[in-house]
């Protein structure tokens, strides 16, 4: 269906006349779920492309499940409260946040296997990309307020950028340009990687509270989600807000399918936000898919477009997890 299509049809849900017809079906849906089981909270996903591959960071481990069966092939053992995995393919590597260690673990994806561990001066590493244009590994310290610039040739910390509040999700353009969320200030940073500095940081309010973080690059837009239920949708070129939409509440990921112009964001609150681009100014809801209530992180297979989410039956603070369990949505 296309855009036009979807647009009357939400203009005939909300008409008095269309209260007494069937919903619009979501153009999505929950086509397969895995019980992976297992003990241990869990944060970010990372999906390998190249090997149909789900790295899911697990506390004491990573999982590492096939996509295609929902096998779990390896567990990574000896991580130290696992945050988030960012994928190096060209060295062959993986790189995973150990937030109790202030280090980060560096894996082998051909055997899956640590072959080492880089030791940053920043507290608390949690989310982790890799940044293209200058060939650097970036984890945010979620304690320290600053991201930690890592060479993963030479194995080592660089530098460290100081930032004026808590990093949460990052992104990279691939020209040399992060966007970091600052968590407890409502803010967004844009970094410079090829000096390592800060060069603006934007409001983003009336957020509250940003986790997950896409980029569109074409249309240089970047998407936050926020704590109290809001998608905020940022120029890339001036810091200004261009659309706000509302979202389920408590999400900490968001993703942005570039070839259909979809955005999805989890929540806990048990759904999946599906929003429609319209152009690079204009977003439109276009369903809440149900899911189980404490999914919040997800990864996205932008080949067929295909959207990952986890989440545990049982997800109580002070309970044991338990219900451990992987969700496959694919469009209609």
């Amino acid at each position: 269906m296309n855009r036009f299509s979807w647009a009357l049809a939400l203009v005939g849900l909300l008409s008095p006349a269309a209260w007494a017809t069937p919903p619009v079906a979501s153009p999505y849906y929950v086509a397969k779920t895995y019980a992976l089981g297992g003990p241990g909270v869990w944060d970010y996903l990372t999906f390998d492309s190249a090997a149909h591959r789900l790295f899911i960071a697990r506390d004491d481990r990573v999982m590492v499940v096939d996509t295609d069966s929902g096998a779990v092939l390896r567990e990574i053992s000896g991580i130290k409260h696992a945050h988030g995995i960012a994928l190096v393919p060209a060295l062959h590597h993986a790189y995973i946040t150990n937030g109790h260690g202030d280090d980060v673990s560096v894996v082998d994806l051909d055997t899956l296997a640590t072959v080492g561990h880089i030791k940053v001066s920043g507290k608390n590493p949690d989310a982790v990309i890799y940044d293209k244009a200058s060939g650097h590994v970036l984890a945010m310290n979620g304690d320290s307020n600053s991201i930690s610039v890592i060479d993963p040739r030479q194995h080592k910390q660089l530098t460290t950028i100081a930032l004026a509040g808590n990093p949460e999700f990052a992104g990279s353009d691939g020209n040399g340009n992060v966007y970091v969320n600052l968590e407890d200030k409502g803010e967004l940073a844009h970094i410079d990687t090829k000096t390592n500095t800060v060069l603006q940081t934007w409001p983003l309010a009336p957020c509250e509270g940003p986790t997950g973080l896409a980029l569109d690059r074409a249309h240089q837009r970047i998407f936050s989600v926020c704590a109290n239920g809001w998608l905020i949708v940022t120029d890339a070129t001036n810091g200004h807000q261009v659309a706000k939409v509302a979202v389920g509440k408590g999400p900490d990921a968001v993703a942005y399918d570039a070839a259909t112009g979809t955005i999805y964001s989890p929540s806990r609150a048990g759904v999946l936000n599906i929003i429609r681009q319209i152009d690079a100014d204009h977003y439109q809801a276009i369903a809440a898919l149900p899911t189980m209530k404490s999914v919040r992180t997800l990864a996205l297979d932008e080949a067929h477009h295909t959207v990952y989410l986890i989440g545990a039956k049982v997800a109580e603070r002070g309970k044991p997890i338990s219900g451990f369990t992987l969700f496959v949505v694919k469009p209609r």
